[in-house]
């Protein structure tokens, strides 16, 4: 199944107002987020052989990957960011910074 950023921020605003307590504040929704980047640095250092864990697998890795999606979906949410403009946005500044910076790919 494939989602637009849009439709994904709409499915979890869905998801979390059904349950009375809604968002959660901003700081524990930060806290959340990192905690999960944390994760996935876990299961990374795992995969490559540099900090073993006593069990992983690529789907622990989508898994992880899923939950920072998910978390940073409800901050923006919380906020009222529309991901796919922010993310257009972010993508221009990155193409007219780095231009020059990189190596193209020959053809």
């Amino acid at each position: 199944m494939s989602l637009t950023l849009k439709e994904s921020q709409k499915k979890v605003d869905e998801w979390i107002q059904q349950f009375e307590e809604g968002y959660w504040p901003p700081l524990s929704m930060f806290a959340s987020l990192v905690e999960e980047v944390g994760e996935l640095g876990r299961e990374i250092n795992d995969l490559e052989g540099y900090k073993r864990k006593r069990k992983s697998s690529a789907t622990a890795l989508e898994v992880e990957v899923g939950d920072i999606i998910f978390s940073l979906i409800c901050i923006a949410n919380y906020y009222k960011i529309d991901l796919e403009r922010a993310f257009w946005k972010t993508l221009g500044k990155y193409s007219k910074r780095d231009a020059q910076r990189w190596t193209p790919k020959s053809r």
